[in-house]
């Protein structure tokens, strides 16, 4: 009986830390996975990057809702080319605790999502708090393809 009620609560171990939601960095020519990485409803992550255009940093920030990914907000610090310079409809220009420009109010999924690492400046991914370099782990002008993968049994 002792056997049983173990491998009762091991399949339900594997099983709860095995499925959910993961924010997974594919090569967007090959398809080869980067890397894989635990997210849940609500999560929020972000790429850092030198605009090549404007060559000010730029975030873009996502958030995990519903097994995909939303664009939810940019956030940069001077106008220029190439960059965000009118407020549509429904969003919202504000100025955080740096003075850098906050624009949101997008809410558009984004059931495509790709960056092509910069060769001279990285791009960096931020999750869960942790600063990932993109150069690192994907190469320079390597094409990742971002998505959210739901694994369930």
């Amino acid at each position: 009986m002792a056997a049983i009620i173990t491998a009762i609560i091991a399949a339900t171990l594997a099983y709860t830390l095995r499925s959910g939601d993961y924010l997974v960095l594919r090569n967007g020519d090959t398809n080869a996975e980067y890397a894989r990485f635990r997210v849940k409803e609500g999560d929020e992550f972000s790429v850092t990057f030198i605009h090549s255009v404007n060559k000010y940093p730029l975030t873009d920030v996502y958030e995990i809702r519903d097994h995909k990914i939303y664009v939810i907000r940019t956030i940069y610090n001077n106008f220029g080319a190439g960059v965000q310079t009118e407020i549509e409809d429904g969003q919202t220009l504000t100025y955080d605790e740096n003075g850098e420009m906050v624009v949101s109010g997008f809410d558009k999924e984004m059931p495509y999502l790709s960056y092509i690492v910069g060769t001279v400046s990285d791009h960096t991914l931020t999750l869960h708090g942790k600063e990932i370099s993109l150069r690192d782990l994907c190469g320079r002008n390597s094409k990742v393809e971002f998505s959210c993968e739901h694994k369930g049994f």
